[in-house]
């Protein structure tokens, strides 16, 4: 299980939402099964739909 808290304090050099989401994309590729967001990222470039962004990202990243 793969926590959004968990990816920010892990990935301390993260500066944009741009970044997070190609952090949360590795983690898939990596083969994490589930992904949970129990935080808002602390970004300045932080979208209002970030939810629905991250979780896209973490999908289609997937393998298989």
């Amino acid at each position: 299980m793969l926590w959004l808290s968990e990816v920010l304090l892990q990935g301390h050099d993260l500066e944009s939402f741009e970044g997070l989401t190609e952090a949360i994309k590795e983690r898939a590729r990596a083969g994490e099964m589930f992904f949970r967001m129990d935080v808002r990222p602390p970004f300045p470039d932080t979208p209002e739909d970030w939810e629905d962004r991250l979780e896209a990202a973490f999908s289609s990243a997937q393998p298989g």
